[in-house]
């Protein structure tokens, strides 16, 4: 019998991938709750819309909605969506040390409607509208970077072994930002497009690319794990990932107390944590998406450090997995974090392990990292970057005036 409730309308972005993960959301939902009836309402984002502008410049003016769940949030405010399925890596929102300058940019464009200018923004990926909320955070996948390797380059090809003046593409500041630390024989370039259209770009013969970084989550998530070249983590290509990087956030309203009661069921509490503790380091460092901000986090247990979302096993005497887990409550999240300047040359580090036992604990041990970073020197490095940012923005605009 058809369920009398009124169906679950399952808000995403249109590319393959961002459906495939909300229709993994749907498949934990229907295994949870059978009785109800779902539907996907695929939604084309801005962000997806312009593919050419470089992401650090497609955000401008004050009041500027994210590019990638503007839209799929105004359908959510008005009801017309139960909840939004969203990679918890970021979203774009305009840092307030610039908006004078854009308010100044806006107000020439309304005399000058001619010109387009696009200013570079500090994002705030932590941040969402007043009346909607994270719901739940599903289980992690893989949180790591991938290299993808030209298949011109031989098999086996690494990040090290790539040859001098090789171009990297990636539309990533932090990925950039930290491999120039490393690598500062590889040239980069900005890739924009969903993960066929950057692996076509990749394969062309006439490519100027012979590698591309993309996350290790949405390769796997849509079965080109084929394509990985190699892994990227702090001890394997020196690459600490993007906050939040491999998780996915359902974003509901906050007065809707039945898809709280429904996301309860199908959220996972070692993901939440470790995720809670990068937002909470993100957002007391002002940082974003344009921002070289790096993070690793991994729960440690008596025998060792566990990387990814889940723990490491232990292991009995014949050498068989030992299905039982420690309880999470008495393992410690280590965070290892990397502020890192666009050029590659200046740098922070930190890393340190503690029991979080609530989502408050997990915070602010993001909040105590972010303090420590600060005081090391990366307080120096974001406060440069958002200058260049504010220098460029108005040089944008004398420009035009001048034009």
């Amino acid at each position: 019998m058809a369920s009398s409730s009124p169906t679950i309308n399952i808000g995403t972005r249109q590319s393959t991938l961002a459906q495939i993960q909300a229709r993994s959301v749907e498949s934990a939902l229907k295994s949870a709750f059978p009785d109800r009836t779902y539907a996907i309402c695929p939604v084309l984002a801005q962000g997806d819309k312009d593919k050419v502008t470089p992401l650090q410049q497609l955000s401008q003016g004050e009041n500027a909605k994210s590019l990638w769940t503007g839209e799929l949030e105004a359908m959510l405010e008005k009801g017309e969506l139960s909840f939004t399925v969203n990679c918890l890596k970021g979203k774009l929102n305009t840092h307030a040390t610039l908006q004078p300058v854009y308010a100044q940019i806006d107000a020439y464009q309304l005399k000058e409607p001619r010109l387009t200018l696009t200013p570079t923004p500090t994002d705030m990926p932590t941040q969402l509208p007043d009346n909607l909320t994270i719901g739940a955070i599903l289980e992690r996948e893989d949180p790591r970077d991938a290299l993808v390797v030209s298949p011109r380059l031989p098999k086996g090809t690494t990040i090290a072994s790539l040859p001098p003046g090789s171009t990297i593409g990636t539309s990533s500041i932090r990925r950039a930002a930290q491999l120039r630390r490393l690598h500062p024989s590889l040239a980069f370039a900005d890739l924009r497009g969903n993960l066929g259209t950057r692996l076509a770009k990749l394969d062309a013969e006439d490519s100027p690319f012979a590698a591309i970084i993309l996350a290790a989550a949405g390769l796997k998530r849509i079965g080109w794990t084929d394509r990985i070249s190699q892994y990227l983590s702090s001890d394997n290509g020196g690459m600490l990932w993007a906050v939040g990087q491999g998780a996915l956030a359902v974003e509901i309203r906050k007065d809707d107390e039945e898809m709280k009661g429904m996301l309860a069921k199908i959220r996972c509490e070692r993901t939440t944590r470790a995720c809670s503790a990068e937002r909470a380091l993100l957002r007391a460092l002002e940082g974003g998406c344009s921002v070289p901000i790096g993070v690793e986090t991994s729960w440690r247990r008596g025998k060792g450090i566990a990387t990814g979302a889940e723990p490491a096993r232990d292991y009995d005497k014949e050498g068989q997995a030992v299905e039982e887990e420690e309880d999470l409550d008495e393992q410690e999240l280590f965070i290892k974090t990397i502020v890192v300047s666009v050029d590659g040359k200046d740098y922070v580090e930190f890393e340190t392990a503690r029991k979080v036992r609530s989502i408050e604990e997990a915070e602010t041990l993001g909040r105590d990292v972010a303090q420590i970073l600060k005081e090391r020197g990366a307080e120096a490095i974001l406060e440069k970057i958002s200058r260049d940012k504010q220098w460029d923005a108005r040089k944008k605009l004398e420009q035009a005036a001048a034009a």
